[in-house]
């Protein structure tokens, strides 16, 4: 009887314990970034993990929602295969809060892409084509790609514009 009352408390404990670190991951589900920080989300967000920022490599992007898009695109040739995580999943991650976001290329080019679009469309952040990250030389690191082939209707001036690449940052005003 008296090993049982120990295990009791020791399960009890061990339970409290466990309990109390479930709001502490929960709140703060990124870590510090291993590696190259890739994109920086800035803005109104409730997740962070540098400052009011969330920052993320490729591993930590790669874990959330990851996708494959089998497109043609207006800058490559053919049918390629992209692989990245949903953008709007992205977003959700860190408690984006907003109606649009501000897409920036490590050139400057800035561009707004509305929240709609990316419930509407299975958008997402190219980090791969045919199986290679893309490179600053390419379209990469990271890639705003837009379902081209499943929905022609995106075949226009407006959604090109909204497909950046070399994205470092997006921000939720």
């Amino acid at each position: 009887m008296h090993l049982f009352s120990w295990l009791w408390r020791i399960a009890i404990t061990l339970n409290m314990l466990l309990g109390a670190a479930v709001p502490f991951v929960s709140a703060a589900p990124f870590s510090a970034p291993q590696d190259e920080v890739l994109l920086k989300i800035t803005g109104n967000i409730t997740i962070s993990n540098s400052g009011a920022e969330l920052h993320l490599d490729r591993e930590q992007l790669m874990a959330i929602d990851p996708r494959i898009v089998e497109t043609r695109t207006p800058w490559t040739d053919g049918v390629s295969r992209f692989d990245g995580p949903l953008l709007r999943s992205v977003l959700e991650a860190a408690g984006a809060q907003g109606d649009r976001i501000r897409v920036q290329a490590l050139n400057d080019y800035t561009v707004e892409i509305p929240l709609s679009d990316l419930q509407r469309y299975d958008v997402i952040l190219a980090l791969e084509q045919d199986g290679v990250p893309l490179e600053v030389r390419e379209l990469g690191p990271v890639f705003v790609l837009y379902p081209f082939d499943e929905y022609p209707e995106l075949f226009n001036k407006a959604v090109r514009h909204r497909s950046v690449w070399h994205v470092i940052a997006v921000e939720v005003p």
